[in-house]
């Protein structure tokens, strides 16, 4: 994709996630450089890390757009958080939005780098969920990727779809509308459909 529409599509995730991290830190109660600290680290944290390991500049140091936009989605989500009647719906809305954009963002920065299809699948799901991973673990909670839903197996699928759609004379844009639909149809019927992987321990019913 070209570079502008994939800097777009990372602010959208940046913002989507960040809004998932205010609302986790409402929930929890935190004080206000709580909330912020916990937007900032599950906008960025998948997304560092995959710089870190695919040795790229990390975005946000070089490009303080991605602070800003932290900073004000922040400020917004904490005069609205009135207006978000369901918290939990809007979460997972905002969560989902989040990792089906990273997932594919992260796929393709590695894809651009050189890595084979599995790595950047890897790197995908990494960024998608790695910014969930610390916002949950900074709010005292089990990550949710380790104990429930389809999470990281959505994001996947999603990456699995891109490589296969590829296959067919698409465009790489639609290929990659086609694969974030893919990853929000599987994570949002997973939770609808109480979908869930094997496990050794016994289900308790929500």
């Amino acid at each position: 994709m070209q570079t502008d529409i994939i800097f777009l599509l990372d602010i959208a995730g940046v913002i989507a996630f960040a809004i998932s991290g205010v609302l986790t830190a409402i929930r929890k109660r935190m004080d206000l450089f709580g909330i912020l600290i916990i937007a900032f680290v599950t906008a960025i944290g998948g997304g560092t890390l995959r710089d870190l390991l695919i040795a790229e500049p990390v975005s946000w140091l070089h490009n303080t757009i991605y602070i800003k936009v932290i900073i004000i989605t922040t400020v917004l989500a904490i005069l609205f958080r009135n207006k978000l009647s369901y918290l939990g719906r809007t979460l997972f809305f905002f969560d989902t939005i989040g990792i089906s954009i990273f997932t594919l963002i992260g796929l393709e920065k590695a894809l651009n780098v050189g890595f084979p299809p599995l790595v950047c699948i890897a790197t995908g799901t990494m960024t998608a969920c790695f910014g969930g991973v610390i916002r949950d673990i900074l709010a005292n909670k089990i990550p949710i990727i380790f104990h429930k839903d389809i999470y990281a197996t959505a994001c996947i699928l999603g990456g699995v779809m891109y490589f296969i759609l590829h296959l067919f004379p698409l465009s790489n844009g639609l290929v990659f509308t086609i694969a974030c639909l893919i990853i929000i149809s599987v994570r949002s019927l997973a939770v609808y459909y109480n979908w869930q992987l094997p496990t050794i321990y016994k289900r308790t019913k929500r």
